[in-house]
């Protein structure tokens, strides 16, 4: 009987040891270079799930492997992540979803204006539907989505690949 009572406390303390589960981002700092809500370019499939947690869906149509985590199950609105040979190489978010902003205070739904504001002036390439307005740096491109004069998105990607999704 106290082998099993040890074996049960043991087993609890494993249970309480584990960390809890990641979600999926619902909303998150965009630091431009570095990271989108703790995400970071190279990280293997397992690191995305330990970030962002286990629900995301796959992109049966895309032409890399595309992993979209959206902040409710059949809502667009989220973030995304790009794989080549098993390694993020870009991330991204999707739509225009609520509460992600930079640490220089531009958030999504602000006045595209306000990203030459915030950065200064930066190149633009056009994604047909919207325009990618980039900010290179020696490990990681920024991208500032903008759709209908809006910030409405913002992604981080490998420098040499395009910002268009």
């Amino acid at each position: 009987m106290i082998v099993v009572l040890a074996a049960a406390a043991a087993a609890a303390g494993l249970l309480l040891a584990v960390p809890a589960a990641a979600e999926p981002p619902t909303g998150g700092t965009f630091t431009p270079g570095e990271s989108l809500a703790g995400m970071r370019l190279g990280l293997t499939p397992d690191e995305v799930v330990a970030t962002w947690g286990e629900r995301h869906g796959v992109c049966t149509a895309c032409p890399e492997r595309t992993w979209y985590f959206n902040e409710r199950p059949f809502q667009p609105e989220g973030a995304g992540v790009v794989f080549a040979q098993g390694r993020v190489v870009h991330a991204f978010t999707v739509w225009q979803p609520e509460g992600w902003s930079t640490p220089e205070g531009l958030e999504l739904g602000a006045p595209a204006g306000e990203i030459g504001e915030t950065y200064g002036e930066l190149a633009q390439e056009d994604c047909g539907d919207y325009l990618a307005v980039v900010r290179e740096g020696p490990s990681a491109t920024s991208a500032f989505y903008v759709h209908e004069d809006e910030v409405w998105g913002f992604g981080l990607y490998e420098p040499g690949r395009s910002p268009c999704l």
